[in-house]
This record gives C-alpha cells, structure tokens and sequence, in this order.
C-alpha cells in the first residue's frame, strides 16, 4: 500500500508546507482566525496535487493522457483525428504516456492564456507538444495551459522510452491535453465524457487488413 506522501507530486508537499508556515507565522502576529485562509490553501494543495496509482489497460490501445472532461473529438485534416481533454482545477493533473513507445520530439510553444475549453485554445495557448514513437504508428500530445495554470511540467526528453499509461509530467491548476491520432487508431470516446489518465481507452488500433482482403 502506498504511504500518503507518495500519491501526492513533491510539488505539493512544498507548496502547502510553506502555506502552513507562513500560517504559523500570520497565526503567532495575529491569532489563529487569520491563519485558517492559508491552512485552508495548504489543504487545497495536497488535494490537487494528488497523484493515484492507475490500472493501465494492456493490448493495442491508448489511454488518456490525462483527467477530464471530452470535450472535442474532431478531424485535424484527412488523416489526424483530434480528441481534446478539459481539467478543471479538481481534476488529477499529473500526465500520462497515451501509448509505449519513444520519445520522438518535445516542443514547446509560446502562446496566449485562454479559457482551456475554448476551441481555438488547441492553437493560440502556451504549450508543450509532444510525439510518442510507438510500434508502427506515432501519437502527439500536447500540454496546454489554461487561464489560471501557467506552469507546464514535463520530465522526459526526446530518446526516452515510456510505457503506456507512465507518469510524465503535469500541468498546475486547470489546463487542456489534446491527443493527436492517425488513422490506424479508432476514436472510442465521445465529447461530454469524463476519462481518467493512464487508466481510460480513448484510442484503438486497427486490426490490419490481410493482403487481397
């Protein structure tokens, strides 16, 4: 069984250690009444920051890169299908490997701070664009941050492997992950569902066709 600290990203053990001191210090200036506001945050941090062990589906599929609401599945040209992913800031924020595979290139784009459910979020935000290298097919997902979240987090580099459904990085406080297939994969989603990262089937590959089928 895991230990409390370990479903929780270091980078909220930080954050709400240090609301909890500067509560410490506000509770001995000014009495305790004014610290609860911070201790409050500092609970709020351990929460959002949460990070649970996933099941991860095994066979020819791809999962969620991350928590959330379906909020587009739509074609990008003739052959790419787009399905994009809303997280509000209660969402698990910690992403995931769609696919296994290699890291083929990270890029990241300088950009604007919309709303992440917007459209044209997918184009004009700040983000971070990533192409996984699998068996035969290759997957991109991209980090987009959102109104409030302007920290993108991710930790491999182009060369590293990756298991299907394997924690590579973050977004902090409310973001967008779109998920860019070709067209070996089928869609299995729909918008307005919700989907958990490393742990929800999005994607299927297809089974391919025998020569003179």
């Amino acid at each position: 069984m895991q230990k409390w600290y370990q479903v929780i990203v270091i980078d909220g053990i930080y954050y709400a250690a240090a609301l909890i001191a500067a509560g410490g210090l506000v509770s001995w200036l000014s009495g305790p009444g004014f610290a609860v506001p911070l201790w409050l945050l500092a609970l709020f941090c351990l929460y959002f920051f949460r990070d649970p062990e996933r099941q991860v589906p095994s066979g020819p599929v791809a999962v969620a890169p991350a928590d959330g609401k379906v909020v587009a599945v739509k074609a990008e040209g003739p052959a790419t299908n787009r399905i994009s992913i809303f997280l509000n800031i209660f969402d698990v924020h910690v992403n995931r490997a769609p696919i296994a595979g290699t890291i083929g290139s990270v890029h990241y784009q300088e950009g604007q701070f919309h709303v992440a459910s917007r459209e044209e979020c997918s184009q004009r935000n700040e983000q971070n664009v990533v192409t996984v290298q699998g068996e035969g097919t290759s997957v991109v997902f991209k980090q987009i941050a959102g109104l409030i979240a302007r920290r993108i987090v991710f930790h491999k580099r182009p060369g590293d492997t990756v298991a299907a459904g394997e924690r590579v990085g973050l977004i902090k406080f409310g973001s967008r992950v779109d998920v860019l297939f070709g067209p070996e994969w089928e869609i299995v989603v729909r918008p307005g569902m919700r989907v958990a990262a490393g742990s929800s089937v999005i994607a299927r590959r297809r089974q391919e066709q025998p020569h003179g089928a």
